[in-house]
């Protein structure tokens, strides 16, 4: 059994992470398994060298310890670059050149707007039935573009799915929850959603262990797990830490941090009695 924990090192640990961290070191622990630290630092623009030791200090006051090296993800473009190029061939992504300007204007004018699974508008569809000599004119010309998930075809391969939560049981996949979603950007070859399924069956991640409010993000990443092959874990969708408001915690919404909480002399065990009230 592997589970994992996943930060961008963008900003320091909050509550919400702890609880995170903590929800998959026990189940780790429990089970007598191994439990693993990635980071998840594609996001260059946000990142900061700093906080790379940071969390490894927090995770560790904490009482956390991981098994091996931490990878990081700025590390393992290559590997995602093979993905993206698996899905290419299998014909289930096409080039977005899209900017979000234009993609909320085209919203903006249409009557029904396609809304995700909490209530925002998802990606319309625009650059979805270009034709291949279309698509090479733009790309020829230097265009920037981002690389998109056409998720009625990807369905379309791989049939109907469904994935295991040890919280909220058996689920079906819903391919249009999300719509066709961003897999590679135009900033850098990958996303959040190509980059965590390749890294989960790179790792060998038998239980993903997550905060509820990626739940949606897992039927995209079921369907991705069924066109390039890759072994299905067992997900662990658990609830979050929200402030008085009854608002998730957030960096930017600058949530106390784990080091703050810290040098106002709260112990391991006064961390721990907050998050299970």
């Amino acid at each position: 059994m592997i589970a994992r924990f996943a930060p961008s090192p963008t900003g320091p640990l909050h509550l919400g992470h702890a609880y995170a961290a903590v929800f998959a070191y026990e189940l780790a622990m429990e089970k007598g398994g191994r439990f693993l630290l990635r980071f998840e630092d594609i996001d260059v623009t946000r990142v900061r060298n700093q906080y790379y030791l940071a969390i490894e200090r927090d995770l560790a006051w904490l009482g956390i310890h991981w098994d091996g090296t931490p990878i990081r993800q700025k590390d393992r473009l290559s590997a995602y670059t093979v993905s993206l190029q698996k899905l290419k061939s299998l014909h289930v992504v096409y080039p977005c050149f899209c900017t979000r300007r234009e993609i909320q204007q085209e919203l903006k004018y249409m009557i029904n707007a396609p809304h995700g699974s909490e209530g925002e508008t998802i990606y319309p569809g625009t650059c979805r039935d270009l034709t291949p000599t279309e698509r090479a004119e733009r790309i020829g010309q230097g265009q920037a573009h981002c690389w998109r998930l056409d998720a009625r075809r990807a369905i379309d391969l791989t049939g109907p799915l469904v994935f295991e939560d040890q919280i909220k049981g058996r689920l079906a996949v819903d391919p249009l929850l999300l719509g066709d979603v961003v897999l590679a950007r135009k900033d850098i070859a990958t996303s959040y959603h190509l980059a965590v399924v390749t890294d989960d069956h790179f790792q060998g991640v038998t239980d993903v262990t997550r905060g509820e409010d990626l739940l949606s993000s897992t039927h995209v990443h079921r369907i991705l797990q069924s066109l390039l092959g890759l072994a299905v874990p067992v997900y662990h969708h658990h609830r979050l830490i929200v402030d008085e408001a009854d608002k998730r915690l957030a960096k930017r919404d600058d949530a106390v941090s784990l080091a703050t909480l810290r040098d106002q002399g709260k112990k391991r065990e006064d961390i721990l009695a907050m998050l299970c009230p």
